[in-house]
């Protein structure tokens, strides 16, 4: 009799592994999907045109590199599909811990280029902590809010004080590296995810005092290159060849592209190298120069459906986690797209932020794709907590 209700058992929990394997197949997201692939597709079709000539032929190494990147960051983004989201919420604060000592590394033992030490070499690899650490403190962050219960519009400056702790010890390493771009925009994604959260309007206004408060501080520890960029950015021509010499060939590019663009492997800023940092920083004003308004608006278009997109994934989610997961990783895509455009088009100082998925960069390939399949893996078990 035991054995039969074991088999029972046993056939019953094999039935219910193959329901539920079924139903994440039929909530797979191939709309997510898609967007991914065709922001992928567009990325690897410009940097081919920036870095094309790079050592003498036609494929460049950087090109074949990002192809290599694109593979494991979409080998990444199907593994974190595989298991249950939920799993990573006790790794948060251990994984957060790990990031801060791999931040700590960097400065100790990191590469220096171009002044900034930011990369470590592993057998011939360079990874960059700082951008798994964007995607880390959003995990981290939705713990300690999941953790706090339904407290939507309740928040007061004092009750925040665990999250600012969060965000404040990797972006005060972030800027000795110095890396002022990744730790301003670590700080503004984070301050989404707290907003989100609900703050109390009377603490809203004092945090914005206490900041404007900081700006003399901040000011003072900051390197002379990052001053004058700022200045720069204030009075363009007070140094056209100097800190003002990147934004104003930016400008240029994006301006003689017009409507349709002056065609692909075409542009002139781009093939005589007048553009500084054609593959990473301004990649889409090369997309601007050869494609035109036409070009960046669809791919403005494809970003916007894919923040559409994952907005109605957070609103989807049964669970506070999945939620404020959702809407951090939304977060980190929203403000990298809106501070690389704006840097490209002059509306904002160079700050080196890359373009997210689109501008050259294994580092930030692999870790945003691995936060896509998080996304996704949100989105497929959707019905778990209907």
């Amino acid at each position: 009799m035991r054995n039969a209700q074991t088999g029972f058992f046993q056939t019953s929990l094999y039935q219910e592994s193959i329901m539920f394997d079924r139903r994440l197949i039929q909530n797979f997201d191939w709309i997510l999907l898609l967007l991914l692939g065709l922001i992928a597709a567009m990325s690897l079709v410009n940097l081919y045109s920036a870095t094309y000539g790079f050592g003498g032929g036609g494929v460049s190494a950087v090109f074949t590199r990002q192809l290599y990147w694109f593979l494991i960051g979409f080998g990444g983004f199907v593994v974190m599909t595989l298991f249950d989201y939920h799993r990573l919420e006790p790794l948060a604060y251990p994984a957060y811990v790990a990031c801060l000592g791999l931040l700590v590394v960097v400065l100790v033992v990191g590469a220096v280029t171009s002044g900034s030490q930011r990369w470590l070499s592993l057998g011939g690899i360079s990874l960059q902590p700082s951008e798994l650490t964007k995607f880390v403190v959003v995990i981290a962050l939705a713990k300690l809010f999941n953790d706090r219960g339904d407290s939507l519009n309740a928040y007061r400056l004092r009750d925040l004080w665990r999250a600012f702790l969060l965000i404040a010890l990797p972006c005060v390493l972030i800027l000795k590296e110095p890396d002022l771009g990744t730790a301003l925009l670590l700080a503004i994604v984070s301050f989404s995810i707290i907003l989100f959260a609900g703050v109390r309007w009377q603490s809203l206004a004092l945090l914005v005092a206490g900041f404007l408060a900081a700006v003399p501080f901040v000011w003072s520890t900051l390197q002379d290159y990052q001053k004058k960029r700022i200045l720069t950015f204030l009075r363009p021509d007070m140094d056209p060849l100097g800190a003002g010499y990147h934004i104003n060939q930016s400008k240029i590019a994006i301006g003689s592209g017009q409507l349709w663009g002056k065609g692909y492997l075409e542009g002139t800023q781009t093939r005589l190298h007048f553009l500084p940092e054609q593959h990473t920083d301004f990649a889409f004003s090369v997309l601007a120069e050869e494609w035109g308004f036409a070009g960046s608006m669809f791919l403005l278009a494809l970003y916007l459906l894919l923040i559409i997109w994952g907005i109605q994934i957070a609103r989807n989610s049964r669970d506070r986690f999945g939620t404020f997961l959702a809407v951090g990783i939304v977060a980190v895509v929203f403000w990298e797209l809106v501070i690389n455009v704006s840097m490209a088009t002059g509306l904002l100082p160079v700050v080196g932020i890359p373009l997210v998925l689109f501008s050259y960069g294994g580092s930030s390939v692999v870790s945003t794709l691995a936060a896509m399949g998080l996304l996704m893996n949100i989105s497929m078990r959707r019905f778990m907590f209907q």
